[in-house]
Parts: C-alpha cells; structure tokens; sequence
C-alpha cells in the first residue's frame, strides 16, 4: 500500500512516502522554501517524495493528514464559550482564517494536489485524517525496535490532547490508556516559560534548555522559584497530570502566552526583551522550569509503568525533543529502554499519519525494526547537479576522485582550527543534522564554541554544541548513558577527561562561566559536563563514520563537533546552492560537497 502523509497548517509542515509499512522518503517543507519552522501546504515536499519514488498521485493508495481539524476547530469554540468574554481579539483573529480554510483542509489538499497533478482528478483518492496524538504514536512505534511496547506523548496541544498513553503492540496494534486535555498541557507550560525569558514559542524551546544548566541548583533562587511554580502556576498529580492556574496563562484565549505583569510580580522581574543581555536571574528561572517539568515527566512514566507493565517505552511530541528530560527519564530505569523517533515534532506527524493509516488498512504486522531507523529520507544530489552550482557561481573547487583522500584532506583542514561545511548523500529528516547537512570542527579547542556561535552561526554565545562520536569509542570520551544515533539524550563526558572548577564558579556571570574550559572537549562540554551526543553507527553513515575515523588517526582524538549547517534564523542547508550561500556568508572555511573540495 502507498500512503501519503502530510503535516501543515501549525509548524514544521512535512511530506512523506510510505509503502508497505516503510518509510521511503520525507521531507520538511523549510528546506525547500527556506522559511524556518514553515507552516505552509508541503507542496515542495510533497512534489520531491513523489519525484524520488516515482510515483504520480494516481498512484496513491491513500493520502493521510496528521490530525482532525473539524476536532481542533470545536475545541476552539468551546475554550472561547468556557471563557468569555475573554478572548474576543483571539477569536476575532482566527475564526476568519477557520471560516475561509481550515474548516475546509480536505477540498484545500485536494485542490493543491490537483493543481500539482495538473489538473488531473483526484477524487478517487480517500483522504483521512488520523488524531493528531495518534499520528504521534504511529511515529514513534512504527520506527521502533520493538514489538511491543508502552507510549507517552506530550507536546501543546493536538485537537483536545495535550499528552496520551498507553500500549502499542505489532499483533494488536495501539490502545490509548488514558489522556490530558487543554487547556492543561506540559508543552505549553513550557513555551509559557520560553515566552516570558524572551526566546520564540515553538521554535525557542531548546535554547531556554541549553540556559537552564546555567541555572544554580543549590541556590535559594533556583529554589524558590520550584517552590512559587509549583504553589502558584500548577498543581502536580501523583500520576504526572497536571492542573494549571488559568489566572497565569493567556494561550487558551489570549494573543500571547501569559500576562507579563502578573509573571513579573510572581518571579520579581520583567518578561525579558530579545535583545536584552541574560543574566543569572533568567538562567535559574529556566532552570527551575526545566527541573518541574523534569518531575512531571517521571511521574508520567512511572505511572505508565505502572499501569501497562510494558518493557519498552515509545516517546513522540514537541516535549520528547528535550534531550535533557529524556536523559533523566532513561537514568530512571523505569524501562529497559527508550525510543524517540528523530523527528518528534509535528514533522514527524507527516510519518505518523502515513504509517498509522497503511497499518490499520492493510493489516501488516509490525515486530520491530532490525536496524536504527534511518532518517536520511531527503533530497540527494548528483554530481553534475554540483558541479552546474559551482560553475554557476565562478567557484574555484577541487574534484578529488578517491574518497580516502577526501577524508585526509578534510580531517587534516579540522586538525588545523578550520570550519567544514559538510554535504552528503541525503538530507536529514528532524531538527538534528546528524553527518549530512553539518559543520564540522575541532572539539578540542577551547576558542570553538565562542568561534561558531559568533562568527558562524550568529547566535547565542551560550549555546552549546554536540559531540559526534564513532560507536566504538564512546566508551573512551563518555560516562555509560543511551547511544543515541539521533542526539535526542545528553550524556556526561568521562571523569578523566574533566577539568575543575574554580571555587567561585558560581559567582561568575554567564559569559564567564562559558569562557572556563570544562574539560579535555571543551568545545563540547556544557556547563553540568553533559553533551548532546551523537553516536554514529557505521552501517548508518559509512561516509561519516570514516571521517572520524580518519580525524582519530590524524590526531588521536575521536570526536568531531558536529552541528547543523545553517546559520542563526535559517533552516539546515538542502541543495549545493544553500550549502554554498551559507558557505561563503559565514565563517565556515572550507566546503565539502560530496567529492568537491571549496577552500574559502
């Protein structure tokens, strides 16, 4: 069976291929249009899954939308009647949009794809539209190792669900357990933070946590603000659901996430401006943020525990790409083990609804994958295709025909201090470049991060980076913790390989403390010695895992930094033409597309 899967219409839209049961392709509609966390119809997406497998629409078994929108729209309805008079701007400003197109997405998709099929019809095509939770889950099972399993997803909000569980089983397919609904929701209690310290809902998430390790545990500020979140913002049950102080929030109704005036007197300080400097103040109100949250997830999963008895837990969402509370749920050893689909987010929702869909009607059975999920599902590139864009651009490059060398060359240019932008085979499906679409540099030295994030990547100096590694040697640089191929956990870096710090450490501004080596990687060691890590598996990416290969003989060290190719407000690279655009208005020092060397 063929099943088209589609996500759009919130962020992140996407566009998969599945048959019989396997992902073929997907693709994010940003990196075609180049509009980060692009919300728009995938038709870009959509037209390269069919180009690349060679299917036409009429093809097409089934064409699957990751969730209800006539469900999204009465939960709509029903939040303004529950709160009025509240809300009339909110509802005045999206019924309109509802009225003239979201009630109408099913004549909506069929229109766009007639127009992509050239008018030809496409009225035998059913169209069908998994929950939004349950394209989640089907994300996440169906890409998973294991035959059986537990689930958890939580993330803002789909229709009514903001977070669901239950069983997933090959045989008996998957049995919801139990749900929270909105306006209570983890993911937008999150977001409410990220909002009010000043960083972008939905897309900001993941910097508030790489502040929050900034953030002093042992301090009575950090302290304090658990204890006025958890007193006044939320009340936390015994099985992880929550209850939140609706006088705190505005998202159900309102334009913005919460009232600021009201946050500012709860935490004694203003919402932070974006432009405006972080201090230890916004650090350990992440913090405090991030350890809540960190508790409620426990709490889920250990209920979840308790109630299915599973082995194995399967995670999707928003909130399952915070790979610092994935970490602390793995350490908990409630489960033997845990899987998170690489694209966790509402991209992945696109693969969910496709999967979901040919599993139900098709009755294929599911026991597991015997390989890691590989989500290298986008646009590849030829060489001509290459060359024409170099050309095209009077760029001086080299062909260098024998791969090896390649690889000496380009781990030689990263023993010397220089920054490689990475292209090859296929685009990354997710928000992670994982050795297709990345730069790469030395993790050894110290002036690294400070180098990428402000001459490179035009973003935070805060921000940390991860460390790729070769699967054989992550024993070597990392305390034992989850391989993750898809750096959706952090792990901590080697005792041996850490550095002390000063006794005043605590009393440093931020800069400073970023600025203090943390150990033998410094590069990628963040300030509580954790990395996001990227295990790299040979059978994987073979190109990939050779280069740090080559890097270790070269230099006798095994890890690469390795982060996404873009710069700051840009998604990751798709073609040569953005990897050399983002090459040459930036930092980065040397281009490797392919088998094509660029010397800056």
């Amino acid at each position: 069976m063929k099943v088209l899967g589609i996500s759009a219409y919130y962020h992140d839209s996407a566009a998969a291929i599945i048959l019989d049961g396997k992902v073929m392709y997907a693709a994010q509609e940003e990196r075609f249009t180049r509009i980060k966390n692009d919300a728009s119809f995938p038709e870009e997406a959509i037209k390269y899954c069919l180009r690349e497998s060679g299917f036409n629409l009429e093809d097409i078994d089934t064409i699957a939308f990751y969730d209800k929108p006539f469900l999204k729209f009465e939960r709509l309805l029903e939040t303004y009647y529950a709160f009025a008079p509240k809300g009339f701007k909110s509802f005045a400003k999206a019924m309109p949009v509802w009225l003239k197109e979201k009630l109408f997405t099913k004549q909506i998709i069929r229109k766009r794809l007639k127009e992509l099929n050239e008018d030809r019809k496409l009225s035998k095509v059913p169209i069908v539209f998994p929950e939004h939770h349950l394209s989640h889950v089907a994300s996440a099972f169906y890409t998973s190792p294991f035959k059986k399993s537990a689930f958890l997803t939580v993330d803002g909000v789909g229709e009514w669900t903001t977070t669901s569980y239950g069983t997933a089983c090959g045989e008996k397919g998957i049995k919801v357990l139990g749900e929270l609904h909105f306006p209570d929701s983890l993911g937008l209690f999150y977001s409410s933070f990220t909002y009010f310290l000043g960083f972008e809902v939905n897309k900001g998430e993941y910097k508030m946590m790489g502040l929050a390790p900034y953030g002093t545990m042992q301090s009575e500020q950090v302290t304090q603000f658990i204890q006025t979140i958890k007193e006044r913002l939320l009340d936390i049950r015994e099985d992880g659901s929550i209850k939140l102080n609706k006088d705190y929030f505005e998202y159900a109704v309102g334009l913005r996430m919460v009232n600021p005036r009201k946050w500012q007197k709860l935490f004694g300080f203003e919402k932070r401006d974006p432009a405006e400097k972080l201090t230890q103040l916004h650090a350990d109100l992440a913090l405090a943020a991030q350890k809540v949250s960190e508790e409620i997830l426990v709490r889920m999963i250990t209920h979840v525990k308790q109630v299915t008895h599973a082995d194995y837990l399967c995670l999707a969402g928003g909130v399952a790409l915070n790979c610092v509370a994935n970490s602390v749920l793995y350490n908990q050893n409630i489960f033997k083990d845990i899987y998170i689909q690489p694209a966790a987010g509402d991209a992945g929702g696109a693969i969910g609804a496709a999967l979901i869909t040919d599993y139900l009607e098709s009755d294929l059975s599911f026991s597991g994958l015997k390989q890691p999920f590989n989500n290298f599902l986008g646009p590849n590139f030829s060489n001509l295709e290459i060359e024409r864009t170099l050309r095209k651009n009077k760029c001086s490059f080299r062909y260098i025909e024998s791969t090896e060398e390649l690889l000496k060359i380009t781990a030689n240019y990263i023993a010397n201090k220089k920054v490689v932008g990475w292209f090859n085979g296929r685009t990354e499906f997710g928000p992670r470049a994982l050795g297709n679409r990345s730069i790469l540099a030395d993790a050894t030295d110290t002036d690294m991060q400070s180098q990428l994030n402000l001459k490179i990547k035009f973003r935070e100096s805060f921000r940390p980076f991860a460390p790729a590694v070769c699967e054989e040697d992550y024993d070597t640089y990392f305390e034992l913790g989850k391989h993750s191929h898809y750096m959706l956990f952090t792990n901590q870096v080697k005792q041996s390989l850490r550095h002390e710090l000063p006794s005043n450490f605590n009393e440093l501004s931020l800069e400073e403390k970023r600025n203090i080596p943390k150990s033998e990687l410094p590069a990628v060691t963040h300030i509580d010695y954790s990395a996001r890590v990227q295990v790299v598996k040979k059978e994987m990416n073979p190109r990939f895992w050779n280069l740090i290969q080559t890097y270790k003989k070269l230099t006798g060290i095994g890890v690469l930094i390795n982060t996404s190719f873009n710069v700051k407000d840009e998604p990751i690279v798709n073609t040569p033409e953005n990897a050399y655009r983002c090459f040459i208005n930036s930092g980065i020092d040397i281009l490797v597309l392919e088998n094509y060397l660029i010397v800056k």
